[in-house]
């Protein structure tokens, strides 16, 4: 009977899977409705609500770049012009290339995204109640993916049993049937997210979600410079109309990982 031993490791897998994502969901739809009302995201806090402090390094490095305070060239070095910041964030980026005032943009954005000035951007976004806090890993998006994890090692589980001897008792048929149960759970669990929950989001809390699909509606299509901002914002460094600037950001995940929440470079 070792297919049944594979079918008590599928509901396992699936039953743990599903639960995380449904407390996952539950923590979510908790958070105070009135979060973020009459909250005016500033670009910034709209890059981190996208893309967490990468994303907000990047938005910097453009808005200094397109100013011409700061040089980014295809090769994928960055060179001060304007050594004033007019900000903490730009600060923080001028800081990071070093007193030479020239430096590869990979470590700049690492440094940058590391920086006390995004992490207290962060903390006051959490505690408004817009993005999510570190440390709550069990996110709606990390419970989609363990879903689709689970999803994938019930079907391994249940071709494993189907290719073991046949039991006399219990036709290949009837195995399939009951390995068909847990990936119905699964599928149906990532079905239901989908609805209920799309789009998933690492770094926005439902609040911060909301006030960024407020933010991107507003934006309309005026071409005006903060509403390419706001698109950069957003949409991340492939919203860059500039071949030149968009090839320079080609080299910046070369660069190890950086800071808040410990993840590596990305958009």
């Amino acid at each position: 009977m070792v297919w049944v031993l594979l079918l008590l490791l599928a509901w396992a897998v699936a039953g743990a899977a599903c639960t995380r994502l449904c407390l996952a969901a539950a923590r979510a739809a908790s958070v105070d409705a009135n979060a973020g009302r009459g909250h005016d995201l500033t670009l910034y806090e709209a890059a981190f609500l996208s893309g967490g402090p990468g994303r907000v390094a990047d938005l910097t490095m453009v808005s200094m770049a397109r100013q011409r305070r700061l040089l980014l060239a295809h090769t994928g070095w960055a060179t001060v012009v304007d050594p004033r910041g007019r900000d903490e964030m730009e600060r923080s980026v001028i800081g990071a290339i070093g007193p030479e005032g020239q430096s590869p943009i990979a470590p700049v954005r690492a440094a940058a995204a590391a920086a006390d000035a995004v992490g207290g951007l962060a903390d006051r976004l959490v505690d408004a109640g817009l993005a999510v806090p570190d440390g709550a890993r069990t996110t709606v998006a990390a419970g989609v993916r363990r879903v689709r994890v689970a999803a994938v090692v019930v079907l391994a589980l249940g071709a494993t049993a189907l290719l073991l001897p046949a039991a006399p008792e219990m036709p290949r048929n009837l195995v399939a049937l009951w390995f068909a149960l847990p990936l119905a759970l699964t599928l149906s669990c990532l079905a239901t997210a989908r609805v209920e929950a799309h789009p998933y989001s690492r770094w926005a809390s439902p609040a911060g979600q909301r006030l960024l699909g407020a933010l991107a509606r507003h934006a309309g299509s005026a071409a005006d410079e903060r509403t390419y901002l706001t698109t950069v914002a957003v949409r991340g460094i492939r919203a860059v109309g500039e071949p030149d600037l968009r090839a320079a950001f080609a080299h910046r995940g070369q660069y190890g990982s950086y800071g808040y929440y410990g993840l590596y470079g990305r958009d």
